[in-house]
């Protein structure tokens, strides 16, 4: 038995464009712990006010799960310094305009939680702020600091690694990469030899499972527009030219951050989309959540453009709003048995005015990003994939399937039919568990088809189909 591949088909690659009927890609949205969430928020006018959490603002949250020490651990960007948010009181926003002034300061800060739920900012006692260190504070000045847990280093010491922009003012600043041994006690910063990218917004560090190097998404600009560039290295410490990866559309649709993971051989990009262009707009100054994908880190592409995976809540800021009305600003999710956690940070306000912002978190099925189902309601939705070659009989669908729906296999030619005995009369599928079906070939094995290269022909009605996983690889052809 060969290892079983996982292709997911929000994947544009796998799917053969012109053969589509009825059928659409949707996105699932996440289910949201509204029993915990928010999980903590910024306390500058707590009773027992962290005067260092003056505000959150979009704070690029940094969660990690350590097995070592079974811990969920979140770094996270707070002002402060902020001579708007220090000086308005929480009541008085609604009245005054927020106005941004050249000194304000950032900090990384860093808080912990058993169970995912109940967080705890523990003092750390290393850095002096307002004369004290009773404080969870790691790295002052610290801009869109991203930070990984590198399991596969050999060095202890460099465990964890870090790379921020360090902001001393409007004209100082430059890009640093930071080692530790525990996620607490960082060694001294060591500046990047060449370039210093714009950088304002978060970093994103992660090792590319393909490669083995070290990668880094960040943000620069171009006409006017915020977009995302990648660079790489071997070493977290010499780093590439930054690259142009992604852009939005225009100023309505501009790419603020986008924290990726390696999932099911592609990479998912976890874009917050930034709206400006037209203040009669409903989401103009609002931040969103869209789902991307790549292939290869270097060509992103839109799973389901305008659709977000973390939906904003309602209100009006500062009346009435949800913690999460305004802006969505996500860490890179943890995966954990059947579920897929993402811990993003929301803000109630506008992305220029006031606002303040709470770590929340929320979840989806795993494998369930995106789906296939029919368009047009009455009318089955019918899919050709591109071509795989089998290994064997072991073959899966990712699928939810109710009572009303169904999805039906055969196997054949991208271009053409069904082959003999592998219509779907002659395919069956068999529950294995949640979310997934063995497909059972009821007259011959598929490796009867010896080399033949085979596309799976789906017909899809009232249910959600995900992808497919088995013995299976896909068929490049040369020529």
């Amino acid at each position: 038995m060969q290892n079983l591949k996982k292709y997911l088909l929000l994947d544009s690659g796998l799917v053969v464009g012109y053969t589509l009927e009825n059928a659409q890609l949707k996105l699932n949205k996440l289910k949201k712990d509204t029993e915990n969430n928010p999980l903590f928020g910024e306390e500058y006018f707590a009773e027992n006010p962290k005067l260092w959490e003056v505000r959150f603002d979009n704070s690029y949250p940094n969660v990690i799960y350590d097995k070592e020490l079974k811990l969920y651990r979140c770094w996270y960007q707070t002002f402060v310094s902020d001579e708007a948010s220090e000086e308005t009181p929480l009541a008085e926003r609604g009245e005054k305009e927020y106005i941004v002034k050249s000194s304000r300061m950032t900090a990384l800060c860093y808080a912990e939680s058993k169970d995912g739920v109940k967080w705890e900012k523990p003092n750390l006692n290393l850095v002096k702020f307002k004369g004290s260190k009773d404080n969870n504070i790691v790295l002052m000045h610290a801009h869109g600091a991203g930070i990984m847990l590198d399991e596969q280093e050999l060095d202890p010491k460099k465990r964890y690694k870090l790379v921020s922009k360090l902001e001393f003012s409007p004209n100082l600043h430059y890009m640093v990469v930071v080692f530790s041994e525990d996620g607490i006690h960082f060694d001294e910063p060591i500046p990047w030899k060449k370039w210093n990218p714009a950088a304002d917004s978060h970093n994103f560090p992660f090792r590319d499972p393909k490669t083995g190097k070290y990668a880094v998404i960040t943000r620069t600009w171009a006409n006017n527009v915020r977009l995302s560039a990648i660079t790489f290295s071997d070493d977290f410490i010499n780093w590439s030219e930054p690259k142009e990866i992604l852009r939005g559309d225009g100023f309505e649709d501009q790419i603020y951050s986008m924290p990726v993971i390696s999932y099911a051989d592609i990479y998912l990009g976890f874009a917050s989309m930034y709206h400006e262009g037209d203040t009669l707009n409903e989401n103009y100054d609002k931040v969103d959540l869209e789902l991307k994908f790549s292939a290869n880190l270097e060509q992103w592409d839109s799973v389901c453009k305008g659709d977000y995976l973390i939906e904003r809540g309602g209100g009006v800021y500062p009346q009435n709003a949800d913690f999460d009305a305004s802006c969505i600003f996500t860490a890179a999710p943890i995966i954990e048995d059947d579920k897929i956690w993402f811990y993003y940070m929301g803000g109630n306000g506008n992305h220029t005015g006031f606002r303040e912002s709470s770590l929340a978190r929320g979840y989806i099925k795993k494998d369930q990003f995106a789906y296939y189902t029919n368009k047009r309601e009455g009318i089955p939705a019918k899919i050709s994939t591109v071509s795989f070659q089998t290994y064997d009989d072991e073959i899966y669908i990712l699928a939810d399937i109710p009572e009303n729906g169904y999805v039906k296999v055969a196997v054949g030619t991208k271009y053409g039919n069904a082959y003999s005995d592998f219509g779907q009369e002659d395919i069956s599928l068999v529950q294995v568990s949640d979310g997934k079906y063995k497909l059972e070939f009821n007259k011959k094995s598929i490796l009867d088809l010896g080399n033949s290269p085979v596309a799976f022909k789906f017909e899809i009605e009232n249910a959600k189909l995900y992808g497919i996983e088995g013995s299976i690889q896909q068929h490049y052809l040369k020529y």
